[in-house]
């Protein structure tokens, strides 16, 4: 047992109260920080928008086939495995691309046809 002293008076804490003690403080320090801290700015940001998520997917595909270029150069890869891996990778970043086009499509509408120049006046 040990004794605490406060001021002029002196209290006996057994390993168990203070083993409580630690657990209540905890208690109250977590529910003070689950109640009553404020959330940070960029918590509230709005979420990426559909075109956002595409092009980093895009981007992260480039990424993925320049490394993979690189690996197969370095000798870690077979001919066969490496073509099996590139032909999946550019065929997922078809699709990708493809959905961007359909995003941006949706948002602008382009006329179709052949484009012709504008007409000029005589100088």
């Amino acid at each position: 047992m040990t004794v605490v002293l406060l001021g002029a008076i002196s209290l006996p804490i057994s390993p168990t109260g203070a083993i409580l003690g630690a657990c209540f403080a905890l208690a109250a320090a977590t529910i003070l920080f689950i109640f009553y801290i404020q959330p940070d700015a960029s918590d509230l940001a709005p979420h990426r928008s559909k075109l956002d998520q595409l092009m980093e997917r895009r981007d992260a595909i480039y990424d993925n086939l320049r490394d993979l270029r690189f690996e197969y150069r370095a000798g870690k890869y077979s001919e066969a495995d490496f073509e099996a891996m590139k032909t999946a990778m550019e065929t997922e970043a078809a699709l990708v691309l493809a959905e961007i086009d359909q995003v941006t499509d949706a948002g602008v509408k382009r006329p179709r046809g052949p484009r012709t120049a504008p007409e000029r006046g005589p100088r």
